[in-house]
């Protein structure tokens, strides 16, 4: 009677499992993809076969974007969540935020005439025990090379950032 029980357990979990498992077909259009059969075949998609396909319901279309009383602005929204910043006070924002990225730059650009200097176009002043070795030069004027790529590229950025902001007014 226990076998009975075990083979009646064993085959409703497997019946239990199976459709649980189990996967609606799937079609790739592109880079689109479906479930939808009639789509499938007016579109002329291909099936996906081999693994598993996880498929998101949606309406379709893309999300609704917020209509707010005015007309179409190309201005960047901020998200839903985030508090309203008065003009006067986004304008005093971006102002310290260009102060700050320009005392930045400066202090890159100093920092890189110093290490150009240093540098001296690839032969800088042996020093200390580098006379006797000489993969330990070569080894600091590697770094130094590496160094003002950075510094260069870290001024890049800032100013790549201070082209993004507004213009002063």
């Amino acid at each position: 009677m226990k076998t009975a029980s075990l083979i009646f357990l064993a085959g409703s979990l497997l019946a239990v499992a199976v459709p649980a498992t189990s996967q609606e077909r799937v079609w790739r259009c592109g880079n689109e993809y479906t479930n939808n059969s009639t789509i499938a075949q007016q579109k002329g998609c291909k099936v996906m076969e081999g693994g598993n396909v996880t498929v998101v319901q949606g309406s379709g279309m893309p999300a609704a974007k917020s209509s707010g009383g005015g007309g179409g602005s190309s201005a960047a929204r901020a998200p839903a969540g985030s508090p309203r910043v008065e003009g006067v006070d986004q304008r005093a924002r971006d102002g310290e935020a260009r102060s700050v990225l320009e005392a930045e730059l400066k202090k890159a650009e100093a920092r890189q005439a110093e290490l150009q200097k240093e540098y001296n176009n690839g032969e800088p002043e042996k020093q200390g025990s580098e006379g006797r070795n000489y993969q330990k030069y070569l080894d600091r004027v590697a770094e130094m090379k590496a160094e003002l790529a950075r510094n260069e590229s870290d001024i890049a950025g800032i100013r790549r950032e201070l082209g993004r902001l507004p213009v002063k007014q």
